[in-house]
Parts: C-alpha cells; sequence; structure tokens
C-alpha cells in the first residue's frame, strides 16, 4: 500500500557479519519494493571478502559456505542503485541498514542518499504506551506472519506487513503527517523524542548522553549545544562509535555554562564523577604522580611524589603530571635520552660504584656516574632539562573567581570549587573545602587563568557579602 506523500516505497532489510559499518560487511539483502505496478520482492546474498562469525551463523542461518560463490557488493551495487533509486527507503533501526548500504555505495564509487524512515521511529510515535518496538515486539504486538526470522528478505516482508497494518487501522491524517515529520528528521536516533532536541539551547554548556536505566554514555561540552549533539547524529553511518552511541542513546540531558571554561570545567568535574562509558579519555580516577628534585648527598636526583601524600595544589617545585609510577619513569628516561643525562644518576638504572650506566657505554651520557662529570654540573643540566615540565605554583593567597559572563567561577590551589551566580552562592563554595588535585582540571585553569582578563581576588568572611560578592 503506497502511501499518497510517498508512492514509491522500498521495505529493505541487511544482514551483516557484525555491527560496525566502516568495517564490517553486508552478507544479504532483502527488499519488498510497492509502487504504482504493485508489489515486487528481491534479496541476495552477498560475498563479504571476510569471515562469517559463528555466531551470526548461528543467528542468521547463513554460513560461509552459503556465500562462498555469492557476489561481492561492488557487483550487483548498479543495480541495486537502479532499484532503489527514488524510492523511499524504509527500515527497522533504518539508521543501521542506512549506514551499512551508505559505506558499501561509497566504496564501490557510488553516492547514496535516498530519503529514509525508520520503524522504530514510526511505531514509537504511534503506540507509546508500549516500550519496546524492535521488529520481534511489532510481530507479536501487531499479530505479523513472517518465517525465516534474522534473514533479510522475511524481514523486510515483515516491516511491509507492518506498513499495511497501520494504514489499516490508524487515521490517515495522522498517519501522514507522522510520517512526514519522521521522514524530514531521520538523522536523529531511534529512541529519541523530538522534542527533546528541540529545546537544546544554542547556548554554551555540557551535554550528557544516557542509555538504559540511567547509564551515563557520554559527556560532552560545547560553545553550541545544539549544534554540537545534532552533530553526533549527522555522521553516525561512517563511525562506528558514533552509530554504537546512537543505538544506545535514550535520554539526553545538558548544562548550560556562560561560556568556554565553565564548559570545560563542568565537562571534567561531571566524567570524573558519572564515569561514562564511552569518555575514556577523561574518566581516569588513577592515582597522580609527579617528580620532585631533591638533594640527596650532594647530588640532585628526582624523587616521586604521590597525590595521596602530597598536596599537589599547594606544593612548590613538581614536574610532569603522571597516572602512573611506570609513565613517570618512561617520561624521565626519554628526558634523560634526549638531554644526555646519567642513567646512574637519576637512578633510574642500578649502577655499581665506579661502574658507568648503560647510556655512558652508547655516549648518551657525559660520566657523571663514574666522576667525568661534576655532580654540580649534571644538577644543573637536569634542572634546565626538567624546567619544561614544572607545575604551575599557585601564584595567590587564597581563592580566586574567573568571570564569565554572569558566573564566577571559583578555584583555589588549582582545584575548581565550582560555579557561583549569586553571593550565596559564592560564599558556600568558598567554605566548601577544596576537592582533591585532578590532571585535567590544572590543565584547564593554567590555560583560564593566563587568558582571563576578569580574575577576581576573592574574599570568604561572610560579612563580605552583604553588600559586594567578591573584593581585588
Amino acid at each position: 500500500m503506497p502511501n499518497p506523500q510517498y508512492p514509491r516505497l522500498a521495505f529493505v532489510d541487511l544482514e551483516t557479519t557484525g555491527g560496525n559499518a566502516s568495517v564490517d560487511s553486508i552478507t544479504e539483502i532483502g527488499i519488498v519494493l510497492v509502487d504504482e505496478d504493485g508489489v515486487r520482492e528481491w534479496s541476495q546474498l552477498i560475498q563479504p571478502e571476510t569471515r562469517i562469525p559463528a555466531f551470526i551463523e548461528k543467528l542468521t542461518g547463513i554460513s560461509n559456505a552459503m556465500v562462498a560463490d555469492a557476489p561481492r557488493f561492488e557487483e550487483i551495487a548498479e543495480k541495486l542503485d537502479k532499484q532503489l533509486s527514488g524510492y523511499l527507503f524504509i527500515a527497522q533501526n533504518a539508521r543501521f541498514d542506512y549506514g551499512f548500504l551508505k559505506n558499501a555505495f561509497k566504496r564501490s564509487g557510488r553516492v547514496f542518499k535516498p530519503a529514509v524512515l525508520c520503524t522504530v521511529k514510526l511505531s514509537r510515535a504511534l503506540f507509546p504506551e508500549h516500550k519496546h518496538h524492535n521488529l520481534d515486539s511489532l510481530i507479536a504486538r501487531h499479530g505479523l506472519s513472517i518465517t525465516g526470522r534474522h534473514r533479510a528478505l522475511p524481514d523486510a516482508q515483515a516491516i511491509h506487513q507492518f506498513w499495511r497494518h497501520i494504514h489499516a487501522t490508524q487515521d490517515t491524517e495522522l498517519l501522514s503527517t507522522i510520517i512526514q515529520k519522521l521522514v524530514a528528521r531521520s538523522s536523529l536516533p531511534p529512541n529519541i523524542d523530538q522534542l527533546r532536541i528541540d529545546r537544546l539551547p544554542d547556548s554554551p554548556g555540557v551535554y550528557l548522553f544516557y542509555g538504559e536505566n540511567g547509564l551515563p554514555l557520554y559527556i560532552g561540552k560545547s560553545t553550541n549545544i545544539r549544534q554540537r549533539v545534532l552533530s553526533h547524529f549527522s555522521a553516525d553511518h561512517r563511525n562506528h562509535r558514533e552509530m554504537g552511541l546512537s543505538q544506545q542513546l535514550r535520554r539526553i540531558d545538558w548544562v548550560a555554562t556562560a561560556g568556554e571554561w565553565g564548559a570545560l570545567l563542568m565537562e571534567a568535574k561531571l566524567i570524573k564523577q558519572l564515569q561514562p562509558i564511552h569518555n575514556r579519555r577523561l574518566r581516569h580516577k588513577n592515582s597522580l604522580c609527579a617528580w620532585q628534585l631533591q638533594q640527596q648527598d650532594g647530588h640532585l636526583r628526582p624523587v616521586l611524589a604521590w597525590a595521596e601524600e602530597v598536596d599537589f595544589g599547594a606544593q612548590t617545585g613538581l614536574y610532569g603530571l603522571y597516572h602512573s609510577q611506570r609513565d613517570a619513569q618512561k617520561a624521565l628516561r626519554s628526558i634523560a635520552d634526549q638531554n644526555q643525562l646519567c642513567l646512574g644518576e637519576l637512578e633510574i638504572e642500578k649502577t655499581a660504584e665506579g661502574r658507568p650506566c648503560f647510556a655512558y657505554q652508547l655516549k648518551k651520557c657525559k660520566g657523571a656516574c663514574i666522576g667525568q662529570e661534576p655532580a654540580p654540573s649534571h644538577a644543573a643540566r637536569l634542572l634546565m632539562a626538567m624546567d619544561k615540565l614544572k607545575l604551575k605554583t599557585w601564584p595567590y593567597a587564597g581563592a580566586v573567581g574567573i568571570q564569565e559572563g554572569d558566573e564566577i567561577h571559583v578555584i583555589d590551589h588549582w582545584c575548581y570549587l565550582g560555579t557561583a551566580k549569586n553571593a550565596g552562592d559564592l560564599y558556600d563554595l568558598l567554605g566548601s573545602g577544596r576537592p582533591a588535585f585532578d590532571r585535567d582540571t590544572y590543565m584547564i585553569l593554567s590555560k583560564a587563568l593566563k587568558a582571563s582578563k576578569h580574575l577576581l581576588y576573592l574574599d570568604a568572611r561572610p560579612e563580605s557579602h552583604d553588600g559586594a560578592d567578591f573584593c581585588g
């Protein structure tokens, strides 16, 4: 049954070797075409040019032997392109099928840009009282008939049956309106309400993606929340990570900020708190360590200091920030190699008294280990080499604020206390105590303080807030 708005329909389903449209391959295509000439069906096994995993074989029934002599996608690309040209592309979880076909066509030198309708979104719009809208749920809920589930053509037939069923049971005008809106918005994830997208602000801040049961998936920041969130969805057919994120997404929240610095600080804070599974780089909460240079028996040597034992916000003379002893030693070895420093003097390598270190044997040490280079000379060169890694000492007597719009970001000894919007907020933050030193926050704040033209020297006394929020 063609729709008056879209007289030519293609109900499509694919079977693949996996879920990554960038690296996995199509194994079968099933299509039900509906147009002015009636209904036609077409299916084709595809040689994926890679092995089908055992669990996929078991799920679909498509074995490696079955596709051994099948054509490659490039061999049927022209025919398939002609079949689908001018048709509304309809699929269950359409972003998956469309993404695979778009990438396959691209590899064969063709551009594939049909109008797309997702039946998951269509079912959700028509039957919002139901929680699940996968194909098995639609089959059971609407009494659809199917044989050969998880094969491409039978699944495409089931989608066609769903289409016929809703056109026979739903108000035609309402259905047409919903379909038109969904086709226009086909780039959105299947489980996200358009109204929520419409409320996204065109302002700086942090956005939060949640999955099933409120699981934090991803936290990001932008100077334009709406624009950045939509950019995730526009590219998910060619990026496996974005596609996976889109399929898992169930809810979007956001926190607006006055500017970019507030967004950066809030992002780092929330990632540490919520530990979203897709923020691998910033979510680590490993112990921090840094090098200190200490005089020992007339020799200047690097000694590891740990954030659990030393207040990194207040301690002077720290060099580098590392998440593990291994990372710290790797960095120190690299500095020694680049500057001809002695591995024995740095205690990277244990050497017997009077015996040269390994670097000296490679002519990468000036002989401090055997007395050829005086200890003061080696110490001076070590200080110069380490200088570029030196952490900035907190330059203020107490807390300061970075003013951004109508907000004040309160920081103390490289720690972000929070953002104040009024005098009460400010006083509460100044009395809240400092959180643990955090590497990512330090990196953000060291740049922010350098760039800020509105730095405020804060006074934490209660009486200072009866007429002014800060002094300085």
